[in-house]
């Protein structure tokens, strides 16, 4: 087990670090909004288009993996869903928005760092895999459901034109459409272009880690414990106990398997809070969500870490 933590904690360092910048005044908050702007919107899309661009499509897309991973993770946003507000009471909308935290994992900034710490580089093309579609079907499945709970009886007929624009304006979306197309389409790259590309993606993660800490101790918890909680659980541990049923199942290989399990034991992502925040609906609860998630997955990743062959 302290092997293990070797793995995890010097990921769960950088965020603390950061967490502790912003507590201690040494970085203010303007400065932290300029870093997680830059991360999440100029180096991570970067990060992700070379490796959409290089990824192995026919060997690394494939049903069992994508279908062991979505199933746990729409397991979790119903759990989250129906929980919040049958045993919560809360409002469909803030129910969403509480169902969207047991969604959308933290597949980018602790995913990612601690497969690479665990198993190499190499062991990334599954994590990416996943990754590809994260986005898209996550706040494909959250707008389409806070719509269909804001709509009231009215008329749906501007739905998908409000998912398929909300999606259009996220930075991560365009980075990974544009690598599936120069993937798919076999378009060569100029050197000098993909040097500078990955001067940008070097710097996404760490920075996005340093940031991200910053960001948690803005929303630090408060009220709504029973809830918060709740949701962490499913995060936690129902996700990761779907995919690895599933995934037994449909008897994934081995460097998938680890992939697939490691991404959805990730604490619940900032983009949950970024979500409950659009659309003003427990706003406090997803930011709480995020923060005791991430500290709790310093152990319950390790634990994880532990059971995986």
């Amino acid at each position: 087990m302290i092997l293990l933590l070797t793995v995890t904690l010097p990921v769960f360092l950088v965020l603390g670090f950061g967490y502790l910048a912003s507590w201690r005044g040494w970085i203010n908050e303007a400065a932290i909004d300029g870093l997680m702007k830059f991360s999440q919107g100029f180096a991570i899309p970067c990060l992700l288009f070379l490796a959409i661009a290089r990824l192995d499509l026919a060997q690394e897309f494939n049903l069992a993996l994508l279908g062991s991973f979505y199933a746990g993770a729409i397991t979790g946003f119903f759990a989250g869903l129906f929980g919040a507000r049958l045993l919560f009471g809360r409002s469909w909308e803030d129910a969403v928005a509480i169902g969207f935290v047991g969604l959308f994992s933290n597949s980018l900034l602790l995913g990612l760092p601690i497969t690479e710490r665990a198993y190499g580089a190499e062991a990334l093309q599954a994590n990416f895999a996943i990754i590809a579609l994260h986005s898209p079907v996550c706040y494909a499945i959250g707008i389409t459901a806070m719509e269909l709970a804001r709509a009231s009886g009215g008329s749906l007929l501007e739905l998908p034109g409000k998912v398929l624009k909300s999606m259009g304006r996220n930075a991560l979306i365009l980075g990974i459409g544009l690598g599936a197309l120069v993937n798919l389409s076999g378009m060569p790259m100029p050197g000098v272009l993909v040097e500078a590309l990955e001067l940008m993606a070097r710097a996404a993660l760490p920075a996005a880690l340093f940031g991200l800490g910053g960001i948690l101790h803005r929303y630090r918890p408060e009220g709504d414990m029973r809830v918060i909680l709740y949701i962490v659980a499913v995060s936690l541990v129902l996700h990761p106990a779907v995919v690895w049923g599933l995934g037994t199942l449909f008897d994934l290989k081995v460097p998938a398997f680890r992939s697939a399990i490691i991404t959805a034991a990730m604490a619940p992502g900032v983009n949950a809070y970024l979500f409950a925040s659009i659309y003003g609906r427990a706003k406090r609860v997803a930011a709480s969500a995020v923060l005791i998630g991430t500290a709790a997955s310093v152990v319950t990743a390790t634990v994880w870490l532990a059971l995986l062959p």
